[in-house]
């Protein structure tokens, strides 16, 4: 049997026009989240994986993951992840989570089939705020002039690296 298609027949749908999701993360006990949906929707939080007295480990990274994962979920599939990539902790103890917190993270994106990227400190605070070295209360003010209202700096930051990857196409969205 031949089959012919004539110009008009051959053309596609059109498709409907639909944006990459964003994840934008400041990993930390109190993580701050940023996440541009499909529709260009932007919602911020923080959210605590501090163990309780009977928690085991491994348990914060165990909740993280399942958080990844319900987020995933909920906001249709992620195209792209941007975490700030903290080269220098001043304590101990938040080096150790940082670092299970960054191989969940990317162990979860790779099996997921998400690209990711860290973005240096001074990338998102110059890009926030015009200065690498930035404090604080100099973020929020940034999150707040773009009509954001962050509870806490962890929050701030994750807006801020939203913008930033949204502002410079951030590299892998």
């Amino acid at each position: 049997m031949n089959t012919q298609f004539s110009t008009l027949d051959a053309r596609p749908e059109p498709a409907a026009i639909s944006i990459s999701c964003i994840l934008a993360l400041d990993l930390g006990t109190a993580t701050g989240w940023a996440l541009r949906s499909h529709d260009g929707l932007i919602t911020s939080g923080t959210v605590s994986f501090r163990p309780s007295r009977y928690d085991g480990g491994g348990m914060r990274y165990v909740r993280f993951r399942a958080w990844l994962e319900r987020l995933a979920a909920d906001a249709g599939p992620i195209g792209a992840i941007h975490y700030e990539e903290v080269r220098r902790h001043a304590a101990t103890d938040a080096a150790h989570v940082y670092g299970g917190l960054l191989a969940t993270l990317t162990a979860w994106a790779e099996t997921a089939r998400v690209p990711y990227q860290g973005v240096p400190v001074g990338t998102i605070k110059r890009h926030a705020t015009g200065k690498g070295n930035a404090n604080k209360d100099a973020m929020m003010a940034a999150a707040r002039a773009r009509g954001f209202s962050p509870a806490d700096d962890n929050e701030s930051d994750a807006i801020a690296i939203l913008i930033w990857a949204i502002d410079t196409a951030g590299g892998v969205a």
